[in-house]
């Protein structure tokens, strides 16, 4: 994965963040990783756990608050050599 890529990626989640984080403490987790959940195609959220398993991921703590909560996609085949 790109530098660029995972600059996007943690970019739009802490978007998603931002706006979860107007509603109520109870749900906004839930916001962010049903958000995540439905738009977000498998290679996006499997790049999100590759980009956690990093230190220092840059993402939000509301981000990493709803990780429990998004969907980890299975491991993307590879190619048959």
């Amino acid at each position: 994965m790109s530098h660029d890529t995972k600059t996007k990626l943690v970019y739009m989640a802490n978007q998603i963040a931002t706006f979860f984080k107007t509603q109520p403490e109870s749900e906004a987790a839930q916001g962010v990783a049903t958000h995540m959940n439905k738009f977000w195609e498998p290679r996006m959220r499997r790049q999100l756990f590759e980009i956690l398993e990093k230190e220092d991921s840059g993402l939000d703590a509301l981000v990493l608050q709803a990780v429990p909560l998004i969907r980890k996609p299975e491991p993307a085949e590879q190619p048959l050599r």
